[in-house]
């Protein structure tokens, strides 16, 4: 298992790639990070949340359509129960909560966990 201060430089490191890209959307979303946790503010008031989970080495994704849990596997991060990535759910997520087009680059997932 990653050393705790290695995911979390790791995690800061996920966490301001998906800021810079929010920034660089044309859309309605304001966002914050503060201690591990990035919230993304809608235009409708409500909240998609990413933090990470340092007992578990996850990512943790709140969102209005339920949780999510995922984990650096296989060179991404991949939701530990559909497998899909992390920055693929939260296009999709924001799309649907926020109608707002965001493209992310590849989020950094250093060594295998």
């Amino acid at each position: 298992m990653i050393e705790e201060s290695a995911f979390i430089a790791l995690t800061d490191r996920v966490l301001e790639t998906i800021g810079t890209a929010l920034d660089a959307a044309d859309n309605d979303l304001d966002w914050s990070e503060n201690d591990g946790v990035l919230t993304i503010e809608c235009a409708d008031g409500s909240r998609v949340i990413v933090n990470r989970h340092l007992p578990n080495r996850e990512l943790w994704v709140a969102a209005r359509s339920g949780g999510f849990h995922f984990r650096a596997e296989g060179g991404a991060w991949r939701d530990t129960r559909s497998g899909e990535e992390l920055a693929t759910a939260l296009e999709r997520l924001l799309r649907s909560q926020a109608g707002a087009v965001v493209r992310l680059p590849p989020l950094p997932v250093g060594k295998s966990m």
